[in-house]
Formats: structure tokens, C-alpha cells, sequence
């Protein structure tokens, strides 16, 4: 279909606790000196202008990165998230970090990136963002097509980020079964799996369908801004990691209540659970 603009939505609520927990699970990758590789299934175009017309027709970063720029005090392990959007910006905000040039703050000499990105208006954005960067391979392919023919890495550590645009229904399953086939090849690997919450059904199609592969560790992490409701919309956010770097959660147990008083104080909710322990 191929319709999606994430320029639309780029910094909201849903931004912040995706590009959050990519960076803590990246942090902790970095703490051994081995290398890694990060793989991007739907990479977007690496950075987005907040002053754009899509971006200030929406005008979602305003309830979600702008709420918190410019806070202090901020819990453990967020700053390497706000110094990554503020490398792109002078002072005021104005450009909001992809998950591929997210994951670049964190890279490392040794480490590397594979980004994949089908739409044809923003892959040549995307390829512009990292043109002449040899830790960065990018492909105008299928995502979860790359991903089964890339695992296992040569480097058997890393994270494979999987955010797709959830346009048409068949994409809930489609995740689960990239992610069951993945696991098969890469058991050991992390898989961080974006979500929106517009049907709840829809998540609880992946969370079942991940539980009914066998697949074990899942934590599930989330972030609401309103109540669930059967009218279309999407009410909240989250991210399904499965193998999590053993202080993701309480990382987060400490992030996501500073996250829903600052973004959404007064309907807001959080989720923060084990779906499938060990």
C-alpha cells in the first residue's frame, strides 16, 4: 500500500517510548567491547523537519518530544535519547531523529547497520541521511524479506528494531511471522517490535501469536495517552522486546511514570509486564 508518512507523526508520544527503549538496549549493548549490528526493518528517512507542512498539520510532537526537550531531572538513562535530538538541533527544536539515525548516536567503530526502507519517496531521503557512512547498508526491500535472508549475523549480538506502518490488518501477523522465522535462525538475538494501540485486539494478536511460537522473554512495555475505546484512533504505544538486556525493565519501571506526568498526567496510563518470562 505504501501510503504511510511517518512525517506526519514524527516525535509524538509513540516516537518517544520507541526511540527510548531503542537507545537503553543499545546502551547495554555497548558495554561489551564485541561488536554488534543493529537492523532496521522500516527505517523511514533518518530524520524529520518539525516545521514541515505534514509535521505541523498533525502537530503530534507537540503532546510527545516537546514536552520533554527541555525538562530536567530526568530519570536514569534518558539522556543519551535527548542528546542524540539535540545533536541535531541548535538550541531550539526544530528536527526530530528516525530510529536509524537513533541508533547511529549509539554506534561504535566496530558495530554496523542494516536499514531497509521500501517506500520510493523516502528512500532516497534516507540514502541522502547516510550516504558515504561504510557502517551503514541500506536496501530498497521488502523488511522482514532482508531480515530472513541477514540472520544469523556474523556478529550473533545485536537488536533488530520492527516498526512497521500497520496500515492494513494482515501486518499484525505478518510481524509474528517474521519474528517466529527469525527466532528460528537467531534464538539469541533482541527483537523490539514498535505497536500502536488503535484496536487492542490487534496487539493481543501479536502477543499470542509470539506466546503460541514458543517464543520465551517478553516484556512488554507501554505507554497511553487515553483510555482504549472501539473508535478508531490511536489511545497509546508500546514496545514487545523479546530477549531484553536484563535492565530494561527497571529502567523503564522507573521512565514510564516521569514519561505519562509529563506527556499524559491526566488520563495517561503505563503498562510495564512480563508476557512470557523465562
Amino acid at each position: 500500500m505504501l501510503s504511510y508518512r511517518h512525517s506526519f507523526h514524527a516525535g509524538n508520544h509513540a516516537d518517544v517510548v520507541k526511540h527510548i527503549v531503542e537507545t537503553l538496549i543499545l546502551q547495554t549493548l555497548k558495554q561489551k567491547e564485541k561488536p554488534f549490528v543493529y537492523h532496521d526493518t522500516h527505517s523511514g528517512v533518518g530524520r524529520y523537519d518539525l516545521q514541515d507542512e505534514r509535521a505541523e498539520k498533525t502537530g503530534e510532537y507537540k503532546e510527545g518530544i516537546a514536552r520533554i526537550f527541555e525538562q530536567e531531572n530526568l530519570p536514569e538513562g534518558m539522556q543519551d535519547y535527548l542528546d542524540a535530538i539535540k545533536a541535531l538541533n541548535e538550541g531550539d527544536l526544530r528536527y526530530y531523529p528516525g530510529s536509524p539515525r537513533v541508533a547511529r548516536a549509539q554506534i561504535r567503530e566496530q558495530d554496523r547497520m542494516v536499514l531497509t526502507e521500501l517506500h520510493p519517496a523516502d528512500f532516497p531521503l534516507l540514502l541522502q541521511e547516510f550516504r558515504g557512512d561504510r557502517q551503514v547498508k541500506m536496501y530498497k526491500e521488502d523488511g522482514f524479506a532482508r531480515l530472513k535472508g541477514s540472520l544469523p549475523p556474523k556478529e550473533r549480538r545485536g537488536l533488530v528494531l520492527i516498526d512497521p506502518p500497520y496500515e492494513l490488518k494482515h501486518e499484525y501477523q505478518d510481524v509474528v511471522n517474521a519474528i517466529a522465522d527469525a527466532h528460528k535462525r537467531w534464538a539469541t538475538g533482541i527483537y523490539a517490535i514498535w505497536y500502536p494501540v488503535v484496536y487492542r485486539d490487534n496487539v493481543d494478536l501479536i502477543l499470542d501469536g509470539l506466546e503460541d511460537a514458543g517464543i520465551r522473554r517478553i516484556l512488554q512495555i507501554e505507554l497511553g495517552v487515553s483510555p482504549d475505546t472501539t473508535e478508531r484512533g490511536m489511545t497509546a504505544s508500546g514496545m514487545i522486546v523479546i530477549n531484553p538486556p536484563w535492565k530494561l525493565e527497571q529502567q523503564m519501571a522507573d521512565i514510564l511514570p516521569w514519561l505519562q506526568q509529563h506527556i499524559a498526567p491526566t488520563h495517561g496510563h503505563t503498562t510495564l509486564r512480563w508476557v512470557v518470562p523465562e
